[in-house]
C-alpha cells in the first residue's frame, strides 16, 4: 500500500473509465431500517438529504435492492425527479440480492428490474453481487446462475460494469478469482483496528478492479462515542474495543477524534477509489466533508499503527459468521 493525499478527490473508478468521488454516501441509512441502525429515516428526510447531496462535492452514491425493501432505491429515485434528473457527473451504483432465499440467475435479472424501475435510471452504471458469502458458491456459480446472469446484462449492454460486494473476504476472494467482476466493495475489513482486507485488496488493485472501502465506523465503534461496544454487528473482541480507545486517547492529544482518523485512514490509501460514508443529515454530511480535509503527520499515523490489534483478532481471521 502506498499513501495518497486524501485532498485527491476525484478518482478513476479501476480501469472502467468512470471516475468517482474519493466519499460515497452509503444508502442504506435512507432506507430506515430501526433494527440495524436503531432511528427512523422519513421519506422527506431522505429525499432532501439525497437532493442536497447531488449539489455537493459528493458524485458517487451506493446502495442496493434490498436496502429497506427497496425504500432506499425508491427514495433514491423519488430525489432525482424531484431534481429534475441525475446530474451527468454524478454516479448512483446499487446492488443485486436474494429475495425468500432465491439468488437464482433469474432473480438477479428481476432484481435489476426492480432497481431500474425504482431509481428511474434506464441503465444502472455499476450492479453489485450482494452478499454472495451467505449462499452456495457452487450454486451462484453454476451455468445460467447468479454470476452468469450479471455478466449477460452486461454483456447485452443493459446494465454498465459489475463488481463482488460483501463482507468476508475469504468467501469475496472466490468471487476475484473468476475475473469476471470489475469492482470490489468490501464492509469491515479495512479500518483503523482490522486490516483483513489488505491481501484483497492488493490482488483487486494490482488486477485493475475498483476498490470501494465501507463501514470504516465499524458500525460506531471507530466514532467519538465508541457506538454501543459493538463491531462489525457484533460484540467487539476485547482487545478491538482496547485498540480503539487507545487510538481515541492518541487522537485527542494530537487535537483531532476517532471519526477523522477512521474516515482519513480509507482516504489516505491509493488502492480505494472510494470510502462509503453513510448519513441521514446534512449535519452530518457536514461533518464528514470536514473530517475530509483534515490533515494529519505521519507521525500520528506510526502511533495509530503501533495500536493495531494482532492478526488473530481481525475478522477473517476468526470462524465465518453463522447467520
Amino acid at each position: 500500500m502506498s499513501v495518497m493525499a486524501a485532498t485527491n478527490w476525484l478518482r478513476p473508478f479501476g480501469t472502467t473509465g468512470m471516475t468517482v468521488s474519493a466519499i460515497c454516501m452509503g444508502g442504506a441509512q435512507l432506507g430506515s431500517m430501526p433494527e440495524l441502525f436503531g432511528y427512523e429515516v422519513t421519506e422527506d428526510a431522505a429525499i432532501d438529504l439525497v437532493r442536497h447531496v447531488m449539489d455537493g462535492p459528493i458524485r458517487f452514491l451506493d446502495t442496493s435492492n434490498g436496502y429497506g425493501s427497496g425504500r432506499s432505491e425508491e427514495r433514491i429515485g423519488r430525489a432525482v425527479q424531484q431534481h429534475g434528473g441525475l446530474p451527468g457527473d454524478f454516479v448512483i451504483s446499487t446492488k443485486v440480492d436474494a429475495l425468500d432465499g432465491d439468488y437464482s440467475g433469474a432473480r438477479v435479472r428481476a432484481s435489476v428490474r426492480e432497481s431500474m424501475e425504482r431509481l428511474g435510471i434506464g441503465r444502472l452504471p455499476i450492479v453489485f453481487l450482494h452478499d454472495p458469502e451467505f449462499h452456495s458458491y457452487a450454486m451462484m456459480t453454476e451455468p445460467g446462475g447468479a454470476v452468469d446472469a450479471l455478466v449477460e446484462l452486461r454483456t447485452a449492454g443493459e446494465i454498465g460494469h459489475i463488481g463482488v460486494a460483501g463482507g468476508d473476504t475469504r468467501e469475496i476472494n472466490r468471487y476475484v478469482d473468476l475475473d469476471v467482476f470489475e469492482a470490489v466493495l468490501v464492509h469491515n475489513r479495512w479500518t483503523l483496528v482490522d486490516r483483513s482486507a489488505g491481501p484483497l485488496f492488493e490482488q483487486a488493485s494490482a488486477a485493475g478492479m475498483a476498490v470501494v472501502n465501507a463501514a470504516v465506523y465499524g458500525g460506531g465503534l471507530l466514532t467519538a462515542s465508541g457506538g454501543n461496544g459493538t463491531y462489525a454487528y457484533r460484540p467487539a473482541r476485547p482487545a478491538v474495543r482496547e485498540a480503539a480507545a487507545a487510538m481515541g486517547e492518541v487522537c485527542r492529544r494530537w487535537g483531532t477524534d476517532l471519526s477523522t482518523a477512521a474516515l482519513q485512514f480509507s482516504l489516505r490509501d491509493d488502492r480505494i477509489a472510494s470510502t462509503v460514508a453513510g448519513f441521514t443529515k446534512r449535519s452530518t454530511l457536514a461533518r464528514t466533508l470536514e473530517a475530509r480535509d483534515v490533515e494529519l503527520p505521519e507521525s500520528f499515523w506510526a502511533e495509530i499503527e503501533a495500536l493495531v490489534p494482532q492478526p488473530e483478532h481481525w475478522l477473517d481471521n476468526n470462524p465465518p459468521i453463522v447467520w
